[in-house]
């Protein structure tokens, strides 16, 4: 199907948290929080097509072990908005997956944002459409933000979402590492403390704040301890403005002033760890 007639083509952009406050655990097991979502130009790619029926292919760098079944949010966002919308056509999808699998930057939940906005695109759908953002809850917590893919402040679970002007951040060098492997999302907040360290402040123009935190850190260091060596070696980087921990871990990022600080920084980082994924991009 790649770049077959009538394919039109979607980035699955991956996401990053430049600030995590967790403030309660709530009493349905899930945790309020309070967030600044970032995006990055690149992530995995989603390839669609017209097809009478609804499939999924996957390829990349990720692909292995990868299901393209119904248990894919990709499927399960392509079969609802076909139910939802009453439609008699299908797709043929294809997912290269280029980002690491539950990693903190986005992974499932991207991928589905970018088929909600791929297949509204085929199917002529308007993208403002309400049944897709209620698709997009469905889906996940972070579905609404992957969805946008824009700044915007998430609170709650996440999703309810306040666009920001991102003008001071937009184009923003930013590079991203992963020690190789994936953290469960569960077992690092099952290991957040409790402790509510303060709300988060955001002011207008926006730029990063060192008082922004990823309270998730520790626990996610607890669970993978070489996440406290990708940080300590962002924040060993010449030029680098501002490190963290994206999500619930292992990805963390750092921000630099210049894209030659950052291309040197992941130079070296590829250089002395081999073992290391990394990816250079932008913000959005």
């Amino acid at each position: 199907m790649k770049g077959g007639p009538g394919a039109l083509r979607e980035t699955a952009f991956a996401k990053i948290n430049l600030a995590l406050h967790v403030r309660e655990r709530l009493p349905d097991g899930y945790h309020r929080i309070e967030t600044l979502f970032a995006f990055c130009k690149d992530g995995d790619t989603l390839e669609a097509a017209p097809a009478d029926d609804i499939s999924l292919t996957i390829d990349g760098a990720f692909a292995d072990g990868l299901s393209a079944g119904e248990d894919n949010l990709v499927i399960q966002a392509a079969t609802q908005l076909q139910a939802a919308s009453s439609l008699a056509s299908g797709a043929a999808m294809r997912l290269t997956k280029a980002l690491p699998v539950a990693s903190g930057i986005g992974g499932g939940s991207a991928d589905a944002a970018a088929a909600l906005r791929l297949l509204a695109r085929l199917w002529n759908i308007p993208r403002d459409s309400p049944v897709i953002g209620e698709i997009a809850s469905s889906l996940g917590a972070d579905v609404p933000a992957c969805f946008l893919s824009e700044t915007c402040r998430g609170d709650g679970k996440g999703d309810r979402l306040a666009p920001l002007s991102s003008d001071n951040l937009r184009e923003c060098p930013v590079l991203l590492v992963n020690p190789g492997f994936a953290v469960p999302t569960g077992p690092v907040f099952a290991g957040w403390d409790g402790a509510d360290r303060g709300s988060l402040a955001l002011s207008e123009p926006l730029k990063w704040d060192p008082a922004w935190r990823n309270d998730l850190m520790d626990p996610a260091k607890t669970v993978a301890p070489a996440i406290g060596d990708v940080l300590a070696a962002l924040e060993a980087c010449p030029g680098a403005v501002f490190t963290r921990m994206s999500g619930s871990g292992a990805t963390c990022f750092a921000l630099f002033d210049t894209v030659g600080e950052c291309d040197t920084a992941a130079e070296t980082l590829i250089a002395e760890h081999a073992d290391w994924w990394t990816m250079r991009s932008l913000l959005r």
